[in-house]
């Protein structure tokens, strides 16, 4: 492969339907605002600009955008049932104490109601403890503190899932 050409993955997203395109990309966000975006950007010609793409479009998020996007992560420790990206991404929670997954429930309870959304966190490769004691630091932010933190976890897991789309096999 030379350095010019665009990789197979990414090639074979820049190929796909307009509607197969808007699936796969709002199965790795739920924000219209952000699916619209990217799509709009189609053909990229690398792995970079997509991510770039993906980064600009969430920074711009309003803050109804940015809670349609939150809508689309269940709780950590609850991934919903038959969603495998969850699941994977909260692989930290799946092997946790039972203490420690009543612990995240209160705290993720007492985020949900201090902030109105869930708790947001890029959890690929955190233990549930780290996870815990991330909200337990947050929860005392101010709400346009943890909106900005919101905004650049939720940039990492969208790059996690778009690296993901883009290295599927055929």
């Amino acid at each position: 492969m030379t350095s010019n050409s665009t990789p197979p993955g990414l090639a074979r997203f820049n190929a796909l339907e307009e509607h197969a395109a808007h699936a796969a990309l709002h199965e790795a966000c739920a924000s219209t605002a952000w699916v619209r975006r990217l799509l709009a950007g189609r053909p990229y010609a690398t792995t970079d600009t997509l991510f770039t793409a993906s980064d600009t479009a969430t920074a711009e998020l309003t803050a109804e955008d940015l809670a349609e996007a939150m809508a689309g992560h269940p709780p950590i420790g609850r991934p919903k049932p038959g969603d495998p990206t969850s699941a994977r991404e909260q692989r930290g929670m799946a092997g946790a104490s039972e203490e420690l997954k009543a612990e995240m429930l209160e705290l993720n309870l007492a985020y949900q109601d201090r902030f109105g959304h869930v708790f947001l966190i890029c959890a690929t490769g955190r233990t549930g403890e780290q996870m815990r004691d991330a909200v337990k630091e947050r929860i005392g932010n101010s709400p346009e503190r943890e909106r900005e933190i919101v905004r650049t976890e939720l940039g990492r897991i969208n790059r996690i899932r778009l690296a993901r789309i883009v290295e599927e096999e055929a």
